[in-house]
């Protein structure tokens, strides 16, 4: 994520669709993990809470019906 924010050939236009990108992915795996044997703490929670921090996200909501 870092590296997406830090991208200085990028646009902010860009960035953001980088990071909508990645919240989609880490929306997906912690479905996925929620939905399985896996451990529920397997860090796709902070992974999603940090894309969408990044995305200016002023309060996060957690939860199933966060998904």
């Amino acid at each position: 994520m870092r590296s997406i924010l830090e991208d200085p050939m990028a646009s902010d236009e860009i960035k953001i669709q980088r990071l909508r990108h990645f919240e989609d992915e880490a929306r997906a795996l912690q479905r996925a993990a929620s939905e399985s044997a896996m451990n529920p703490d397997d860090g796709w929670q902070a992974d999603l809470r940090c894309a969408r921090m990044a995305l200016g996200a002023r309060r996060i909501r957690k939860g199933a019906a966060s998904l």
